[in-house]
C-alpha cells in the first residue's frame, strides 16, 4: 500500500467516525427527553411496580412525594383503583408509612413520606388489586436520605 492509499483510507475512516458521531448526536437531540428522575423497579407475584420520588433522593425533615406506577405482571395493563402503601424503616427501627391515593393517571398512585433523619432507610411497597385480595409485598430496597437544613437554620421558603 502506497502513501496515497493509506491517506485515503485514513480520511475515509475519519469521515465515517465523524458521520457516526453526528448521527448519534442528532438522534439523541431528536429523541425522547431523558428522565432525570431515579426510578426503583419492583415485582411481586402479580404486579410490576415502579417507584419514583421528588426530590430524588429525599431530604430529611422535608416531605417527599412518591409516585407509584402499578401494572399487571402478565398482561402489562395498569391496575385501576387498587390499594397499597409505602413504608420505610431506619437503623434505629423508626418506621413510617403512607397509604396510596389513586390518580390522576391510569395505574398511578401517590404517597408522601417525611423522613425524620438522614441516612439509609429500608423501603418497601405493599399492594393489592382490591380489598378481597391479600397484600403482596415487594422486596425491600435501600434508600439514602440526604441531610436537611440544620435545626434553627432559616428556611428558603420563608420570606
Amino acid at each position: 500500500m502506497n502513501i496515497r492509499q493509506w491517506a485515503a483510507r485514513r480520511w475515509l475512516r475519519a469521515g465515517m467516525v465523524t458521520a457516526a458521531l453526528i448521527g448519534a448526536g442528532m438522534s439523541a437531540a431528536c429523541g425522547e427527553p431523558r428522565r432525570a428522575v431515579y426510578e426503583q423497579r419492583l415485582w411481586t407475584d402479580d404486579f410490576e411496580i415502579r417507584v419514583s420520588s421528588v426530590p430524588s433522593p429525599p431530604i430529611a425533615q422535608d416531605t417527599a412525594s412518591y409516585t407509584i406506577y402499578v401494572r399487571d405482571k402478565k398482561s402489562r395493563e395498569p391496575i385501576v383503583n387498587g390499594e397499597g402503601r409505602i413504608f420505610a424503616t431506619n437503623a434505629d427501627r423508626h418506621s413510617i408509612w403512607q397509604g396510596f391515593t389513586y390518580g390522576p393517571e391510569v395505574g398511578t398512585y401517590r404517597a408522601r413520606l417525611k423522613f425524620i433523619t438522614a441516612g439509609e432507610w429500608a423501603m418497601g411497597v405493599q399492594f393489592r388489586r382490591d380489598s378481597t385480595q391479600p397484600l403482596q409485598q415487594s422486596l425491600d430496597w435501600k434508600q439514602m436520605i440526604r441531610p436537611g437544613a440544620p435545626l434553627g437554620a432559616a428556611s428558603e421558603k420563608q420570606p
